[in-house]
């Protein structure tokens, strides 16, 4: 069978985890009751930390404005939506490409093992995240023709609807509240006309920093050179090293953007969306805000930041040390009557130590102790204080409207006592204490739905491609699942790395819809990581449309039901 591909634009989401980060807890962990199976697909590419490296190069050559056509195309496949045979050659972007990506696209012999049936099960919308390079740094939709055939693609399998970043350093790039979102309503018009649904991400983080990140959108170049004047603004580690992917949360009620504070820097660049897609809004086109709280628009510190060396599974390291939040470690130490516990630890390591390399974060370490105790309430407080200052705001900007906040999923070290990697990144999570709770309550405050990543990994293949991380993404996966369903908060997902594979999409729906669930709980919505020329080759693509159907809760007729 020839090898099929779709040239698309792509690139790698800067939120997307910089690893292979996904969930965590042991001791709430309960085991999956049916075995995740059937790799009928490609083997699956294994990444730690990186996009593949064909899909950085598509997105760099695709970002400067020149789409590159293929010279063969196929008109001979046919794809199948409400049971009307549809003919590739309906959507020109689907070609013979004698250019196949590599051996990682070549099925391999299925395992045909047992698969569960998810006919009849609760219907989960699926929505796929458009690629970074689709509006340029100035704010121009690319190329909208291959958008407009991209999506059709797309919505022959029946997907819900897409996700699209919105750069705070695209829109408001130039200067302070003058914003520019003329490429988002075009792009926004042709999914509209297609009927489809809408994911805003209010991306407040710079993209790229990361290994193999091709696409680079800093911030708004007027708060980059308010940084370079005061680069307290930004996230600080030990050596003094400014981390600009995001603004530090010690400015949240600082003055210190042209007489704002940053969460009214957010706030204003919210309202701003808000009135100028008032009729997306009211037409229902836009269905769900995910706010950026942080790096890769997630709600934590950048503590494992590749561009500073960081690389899988290192602890990664405290991000407190900008004079705002040291500021507030003094304060906080000194209403506690310890004065001297007013700076932060110095026996943490570095980046890619290991826990029992260091004596904060061993067994019977210095994080239990009764200062390491005071410190870490501190650090993780302070990023539950942030979500719960831009959550409040982003009620007010888009009242009505369903708001959501994404948590990564940092499963490293999570078999050991302290979870270290954990510990750094905000989440107090040790194996004595529920860390994701007090995030699950204030998100619980807003209304807001958690969107947690990495439902696609599995414990195993961690344990045999990385033995020493002491990983456990399904125990975190657990834990995180039941922390926001004890307070009846709606939990969507995306997946981490790279999912081609009938195994992962497998691991996907078992936590999707757990089996047997006496409350028959299940994710509120799923978000695939990302549309991609690997996507649409002929085999993943028809693979990718099988998913869908049994998120949906529709029969499948291919379930194989016994071993061979």
């Amino acid at each position: 069978m020839a090898i099929l591909s779709v040239q698309l634009f792509l690139s790698a989401r800067p939120h997307d985890d910089p690893s292979p980060a996904a969930m965590a807890s042991s001791l709430s962990r309960a085991p999956m009751a049916v075995a995740t199976l059937t790799p009928s697909s490609p083997r699956k590419v294994k990444n730690y930390g990186r996009r593949c490296s064909v899909e950085y190069d598509y997105c760099s050559r695709r970002f400067s404005g020149a789409f590159l056509n293929s010279t063969s195309w196929t008109r001979t496949s046919a794809m199948v939506r409400d049971g009307e045979e549809k003919k590739i050659e309906e959507y020109p972007l689907i070609l013979d490409s004698t250019e196949t990506f590599d051996d990682d696209q070549v099925p391999s012999k299925p395992l045909k093992l047992q698969e569960r049936d998810f006919s009849g099960t609760a219907y989960v919308p699926v929505y796929v995240m458009l690629p970074l390079c689709i509006i340029n740094m100035d704010c121009e939709l690319v190329d909208p023709e291959s958008l407009l055939n991209h999506l059709k693609i797309l919505k022959s399998a029946n997907v819900d609807g897409v996700m699209v970043d919105c750069w705070w350093g695209i829109v408001e790039r130039h200067a302070p509240q003058q914003y520019t979102w003329s490429g988002y309503k075009c792009l926004f018009q042709i999914v509209r006309d297609l009927k489809l649904k809408l994911q805003a991400v209010m991306s407040f983080h710079e993209c790229g920093g990361n290994i193999g990140d091709d696409v680079h959108i800093p911030l708004p170049q007027w708060v980059t050179k308010i940084g370079q004047r005061n680069p307290d603004i930004f996230f600080t580690d030990r050596e003094g090293r400014r981390n600009p992917e995001c603004l530090s949360w010690g400015i949240d009620k600082e003055r210190v953007l042209r007489g704002r504070t940053a969460v009214e820097v957010y706030f204003d660049y919210m309202r701003s969306f808000r009135v100028e897609f008032d009729e997306f809004f009211e037409d229902g086109i836009i269905s769900e805000i995910e706010i950026g709280l942080g790096p890769c628009g997630e709600l934590r510190y950048p503590s494992y930041p590749a561009k500073h060396g960081w690389k899988y599974p290192g602890i990664g390291e405290f991000q407190c040390y900008d004079q705002y939040l040291l500021k507030s470690l003094k304060k906080a130490a000194e209403v506690r009557g310890h004065s001297f516990w007013g700076k932060a630890p110095d026996n943490a390591g570095s980046y890619n130590s290991g826990p029992h390399e260091t004596r904060f974060f061993c067994d019977g370490g210095d994080y239990d102790s009764y200062y390491g105790r005071f410190f870490l309430n501190w650090y993780s407080r302070l990023l539950v204080d942030h979500g719960d200052r831009v959550l409040a705001l982003a009620n007010l900007a888009f009242e009505g409207t369903c708001i959501a906040a994404k948590l990564s999923g940092i499963h490293w070290w999570y078999k050991t006592a302290s979870h270290a990697a954990e510990l750094t990144a905000g989440f107090y999570n040790p194996c004595n204490q529920d860390g994701y709770a007090p995030i699950a309550t204030m998100l619980k405050k807003h209304g807001a739905a958690l969107n947690f990543t990495c439902f696609e990994l599995r414990t195993l293949d961690q344990h045999e491609d990385f033995p020493e991380a002491l990983a456990d993404p399904e125990g975190l996966v657990w834990q995180v699942l039941n922390a926001a369903w004890d307070v009846s908060i709606p939990v969507a997902s995306e997946n981490a790395l790279p999912c081609h594979d009938r195994e992962g999409y497998n691991k996907i729906l078992e936590n999707a819809k757990p089996l047997n669930d006496p409350d028959g709980r299940h994710l509120s919505a799923f978000t695939y990581l990302r549309l991609s020329p690997i996507l649409m080759d002929e085999h993943n693509f028809m693979e990718f449309a099988r998913f869908v159907k049994r998120m949906h809760g529709e029969t499948i007729l291919d379930l194989p039901s016994l071993s061979e």
